[in-house]
């Protein structure tokens, strides 16, 4: 048994490493992908749950609208687990997502039954897609996906994801892209790999394509464009898949999962900026994870067939009639390996 530690309070490297059994360090580097996809802050499969479960804000999300918990999924059935981030700016009033703010990242993660392999789906968050109605703030009807939480919060988001997709949630976390510069440079650094140029709206900085060594400053800038790289939203979405591959990376060449004091850093950054589903045990989604390596992480963005849609909320992304529920039929079914043979991924194109 792990004994608690008093807040602020850091274990001695030896005890704390040797009190994690081998699946929840296993299970760490999928914890830090999930970190920075959700502005790095996802600190929930990690093992020593007492220390960082007391730094979580817990929020009714799912609510009674997702019915009771599926103890059968969490024993032997695929997972979803729905991720939201905000790219607020640092010095901005909300640390989190509020009411009012949109939000900019959208990642449906699927975990496969045997436990083994992940699929993590961007949605667009210009989707134009049916958003339910929330009381007096909205009516209900066709809007951009990432509208839903400006009128209903994460918890119309996850019900509007869960209707769009088809598929239960089983735990949902809310996060800010802002805490993805601490995480960078807590491992001293990402090298990440472009496969086109982006030049930076906000500094004027331009990576060329090809390999390129990222602090924490550099990481968040590149994270955040949309107008200088290739393919808009879908190009940001591909750079922010980047970023989060080039973590993992780093953190298994590195060893920082032998350096427990400095791991602990930045777990404590991820978990006090992470707003997490209030009935998502996060002992439970750690050992759902103890199999599941980085590498078994697949990136894919649904489908779209118009990137420029004109409608009464602005230009908006329509979705693939066909091949976007092809691919929410194949994450019900539990069949994203098939789907991903056939459906390979490509950086998007100018």
């Amino acid at each position: 048994m792990v004994t608690e530690v008093p807040d602020r309070a850091v274990l001695p490297a030896t005890s704390r490493w040797r009190a994690m059994a081998g699946w929840k360090k296993a299970s760490l580097a999928l914890v830090l992908l999930f970190a920075v996809l959700c502005a790095g802050l996802a600190v929930l499969g990690f093992g020593l749950k007492h220390r960082y479960e007391s730094r979580v804000q817990r929020e009714d999300i799912l609510g009674q609208g997702a019915g009771p918990r599926d103890e059968r999924r969490w024993d032997s059935g695929p997972l979803n687990l729905l991720l939201l981030g905000s790219d607020s700016r640092d010095g901005e009033p909300d640390q989190a997502l509020y009411p009012g703010e949109r939000s900019d990242t959208i990642m449906l993660v699927h975990i496969n039954a045997k436990r083994e392999a992940a699929t993590v789906v961007s949605i667009p968050r210009d989707s134009y897609v049916d958003v339910p109605a929330s009381g007096q703030s909205w009516p209900g009807g066709p809007n951009k996906i990432n509208a839903a939480f400006a009128f209903g919060g994460a918890a119309l988001t996850a019900e509007t994801v869960a209707r769009l997709a088809g598929v239960p949630l089983d735990g949902v976390l809310v996060a800010n892209f802002a805490a993805v510069r601490k995480l960078v440079d807590a491992v001293d650094g990402v090298n990440v790999c472009l496969p086109y140029t982006v030049k930076s709206s906000d500094t004027g900085v331009t990576w060329p394509a090809g390999c390129h060594d990222l602090d924490g400053k550099a990481a968040d800038d590149l994270m955040r464009q949309r107008h200088g790289v290739p393919g808009g939203d879908f190009g940001r979405i591909h750079d922010q898949q980047l970023v989060v591959r080039a973590l993992a990376e780093r953190v298994s060449t590195t060893g920082l999962l032998t350096k427990p004091a400095r791991l602990d850093r930045v777990l404590t950054t991820a978990a006090e900026s992470l707003i997490v589903d209030r009935d998502l045990d996060l002992g439970d989604l750690a050992f759902a994870l103890r199999r599941l390596r980085p590498e078994a992480v697949q990136f894919v963005t649904v489908p779209f067939s118009d990137a420029n849609l004109q409608t009464p909320a602005g230009s908006a992304v329509r979705l693939d009639e066909a091949r976007a529920p092809e691919l929410f039929a194949a994450l019900r079914e539990d069949r994203m390996a098939q789907w991903l043979v056939a459906n390979p991924q490509t950086p998007p194109a100018n």
